[in-house]
């Protein structure tokens, strides 16, 4: 007999959110965050007709930036069922909410099957290229080909949007119905679909930015990817967890416990982010390959360098020392900084793994960034709460939402 129909509590709607409504709000979000991301993303597209390479690069970055935050949610989602997580049964429906973009961004993907041969250059390779190079490519032509490369991300996205449709499915189901047997099918599903979702990050990072540079490989550069995408969207959850308050949000029914744990999941990820790129940065520069070193060269000449510094600074050393404060990580305003901080260094995380390729000899900041970051942005924002409309901001009837509702930690 499982955990969920042995120790749980009444899965009937606890007193605390006995008078708790469907989320009604978010109409003026909805209707111009989508006008606007539209409007931006076709001035982005406008662009093209000017400079097709650096809007399609522009809109690369937007897009792997969001992408990666609603993969990231979907990743932390699933962790917390499989380790059967209490504590965080009323911070879940935010979580869900994040995974909910991917059906969208699986539509911002035709724009790069539209415009790929602007972005990786194994489609046409030039003939300038050299013999060694080409030999190179052709080797690799059964991986990196349009065909395969298209196929490979409509895999990743009908895999990983079958499973966060699926969780938040029986989720919402069981606002209606309170069958604790939902519990234990969501926690099956998040553990055993684990091992699909880690091996679809990694591959999409390879396919949708390693790829860039088909001559350079890093077996960690999936891990990479995934390791800024989680801090960040952990530091999504520590800005909407200072946001969503009043009305019977989500965020009224949490306290200090609920966001000191946010802020050391937050602490914990940022070290782990660090380590994965000292890794990958320490172990390629030991080996002193021809194939592999090309990468860190780019990235430490010129302004480049700079923001290799930059980064190093402000996405490890300056959240790492705000973090430590454990008054800081219980304080939500204060948490939320932090994390906007982060969401933003994270961009420029993104953009110096994928913009270098196209402005090697320095860093450049082109309008058409702006309006295809923002422009996406709020695309995803106004789909995900389009999406959250009528539904409860905690899972009201779920078993263990009492237990998270009074934690305190150990």
């Amino acid at each position: 007999m499982s955990s969920a129909t042995t120790t749980a509590s009444s899965p009937a709607i606890t007193p605390s959110t006995a008078n708790l409504q469907p989320f009604a709000g978010g109409r003026t979000w909805i209707i111009g965050g989508g006008l606007g991301g539209l409007a931006l993303l076709a001035a982005t597209f406008a662009g093209a007709s000017v400079d097709p390479r650096q809007a399609m690069f522009s809109y690369l970055v937007a897009f792997a930036y969001w992408t990666g935050l609603g993969l990231g949610g979907l990743v932390l989602l699933m962790i917390m069922h499989a380790f059967r997580a209490k504590w965080v049964t009323v911070l879940r429906r935010l979580i869900e909410t994040v995974t909910l973009v991917l059906p969208l961004m699986a539509l911002l993907f035709i724009p790069i099957i539209v415009g790929i041969k602007h972005l990786y250059i194994w489609v046409d390779p030039p003939a300038d290229m050299g013999r060694e190079a080409l030999k190179v490519l052709a080797h690799k032509h059964a991986y990196l080909n349009v065909t395969a490369f298209v196929v490979r991300t409509v895999v990743y996205f009908v895999l990983v949007i079958f499973l966060s449709q699926r969780l938040y499915g029986w989720s919402t189901k069981q606002d209606r119905t309170g069958e604790v047997a939902l519990t234990q099918r969501q926690r099956s599903m998040g553990a055993g679909g684990l091992p699909f979702i880690a091996l679809a990050f990694s591959f999409a990072a390879f396919d949708w930015m390693m790829s860039l540079n088909p001559l350079w490989y890093s077996t960690i550069f999936g891990v990479y990817y995934f390791a800024g995408s989680f801090v960040g969207v952990l530091s999504l959850l520590a800005v909407g967890s200072d946001l969503a308050r009043g009305k019977g949000q989500f965020a009224d029914f949490l306290n200090a416990e609920h966001t000191h744990n946010i802020g050391k999941l937050m602490l914990a990820f940022t070290c782990f982010w660090a380590y994965i790129g000292f890794s990958q940065l320490l172990l390629i520069w030991i080996a002193n390959l021809p194939e592999e070193v090309p990468f860190y060269m780019v990235r430490f000449r010129a302004e480049w360098a700079w923001v290799g510094v930059f980064l190093i600074i402000g996405h490890f050393f300056v959240p790492f020392g705000a973090l430590l404060s454990r008054s800081l990580k219980r304080d939500p305003r204060r948490l939320a900084a932090v994390g906007v901080w982060i969401l933003l260094v994270h961009y420029l995380d993104i953009y110096w793994l994928v913009m270098p390729t196209l402005h090697p000899d320095g860093f450049s900041l082109h309008w058409t960034s702006v309006t295809a970051f923002v422009g996406v942005g709020l695309l995803a924002v106004a789909f995900a709460m389009w999406r959250a409309r009528g539904r409860f901001t905690v899972p009201v009837r779920d078993p263990f939402l009492g237990d998270s509702l009074r934690y305190k930690q150990p």
